[in-house]
């Protein structure tokens, strides 16, 4: 599986991680597995922060 990287202001942190929860509670209501997207909430939530600078 091919590891992907993008950035995202801490607003996009913050709605990805409720995305990724909606989603563990749709799959666990029909019944189904949620190993990765816990594994993807994880990977999200231990993520180093990256400061850029920008040019001005």
């Amino acid at each position: 599986m091919k590891k992907t990287k993008f950035y995202c202001s801490p607003d996009g942190w913050l709605i990805l991680i409720h995305a990724l929860n909606a989603l563990r509670n749709s799959r666990i209501a029909e019944g189904k597995c949620v190993d990765t997207v816990n594994d993807t909430i994880l990977a999200v939530m231990n993520a180093k922060d990256k400061r850029i600078k920008i040019a001005g």
